[in-house]
């Protein structure tokens, strides 16, 4: 048996996930998230890391590999790194074993991967640097429309006459927003239409890597984000060769990275254990 944790830390959450594996058994121990906002990443780790301890009613001492993903690396309790696309996907397969495409969406970028049917990342594509199609660009807009994060999702799916904002940069996409409220556009209109903006860049990046009538699972911190799931829907639905490609989350798309960091640091102790190299975190 192999007690081991994943932390995940992302540019706006960290998340935490304990794991005992057996044989080809992977139970879930326990889970927790904090936002990052203003305060420090690392004692952050820390604390989710604590707090997952205690909700798993696990001793410390007792886990075999702590393994970081996202810019975790510099955890000085973490026992091995995971590149964070290999985590996402090796998480995304946990939640939904048929995902054969990940698209992990976070507050900066926007990130697609395909799988074999074994799980390894065959090929990848990110979205470019410009923040219109992140997380942190939708939040902004959601806070100048006095709209809290939670509700985003609800209200796009709302949308019955979108206008579409700039795709291109965040600045002209924030200019466009401002427009529409001062010719009087709705907010579930605007929200749509933002939201149809980002969907056909990542429908546009999904394509790029070869996904084709696959299952989509979508993770990262926009993961339950249902009026982007949707807009991505429609996105694919229009596009030649996508038709057929199914969109889903699940309700912990946002621990995908810390789960598979999780399960590929049992995999790493076992290899360790097999070389007589165990390793033990500090």
């Amino acid at each position: 048996m192999t007690l081991t944790a994943g932390i995940d830390v992302g540019t706006g959450v960290v998340k935490a996930a304990i794991f005992r594996v057996e044989g080809d058994r992977e139970e879930w121990l326990s889970k927790c998230n904090l936002r990052i906002r203003s305060r420090d990443p690392m004692q952050l780790a820390r604390e989710a890391f604590d707090q997952a301890l205690a909700d798993a009613v696990v001793k410390e001492e007792d886990i075999d590999y702590v393994a970081t993903t996202g810019e975790g690396e510099a955890i000085p309790f973490h026992t091995g790194h995971f590149y964070s696309m290999t985590s996402h996907a090796r998480g995304a397969r946990f939640l939904n074993p048929a995902t054969r495409a990940i698209l992990d969406s976070g507050a900066l970028h926007g990130r697609a991967m395909i799988t074999d049917d074994k799980g390894k990342v065959i090929n990848y594509k990110m979205t470019s640097q410009c923040a219109s199609g992140s997380g942190q660009f939708l939040e902004n807009i959601a806070r100048y429309l006095g709209i809290a994060q939670d509700e985003i999702g609800a209200l796009s799916v709302k949308g019955d006459d979108p206008e579409e904002v700039s795709s291109i940069c965040a600045v002209l996409a924030e200019t466009d927003v401002i427009n529409m409220v001062s010719r009087g556009i709705t907010a579930p209109n605007i929200l749509k239409g933002i939201h149809l903006s980002m969907a056909s860049r990542l429908a546009r990046l999904l394509k790029s890597i070869g996904v084709k009538g696959d299952v989509i699972m979508m993770t990262g911190g926009m993961g339950l984000d249902e009026g982007l799931c949707q807009a991505l829907r429609e996105s694919l639905a229009k596009m030649k060769g996508m038709e057929d490609s199914q969109v889903v989350n699940h309700v912990d798309s946002i621990y995908a990275g810390a789960i598979g960091a999780a399960l590929w640091g049992a995999f790493r102790h076992r290899k360790l254990a097999a070389s007589g190299q165990l390793l033990k975190a500090s």
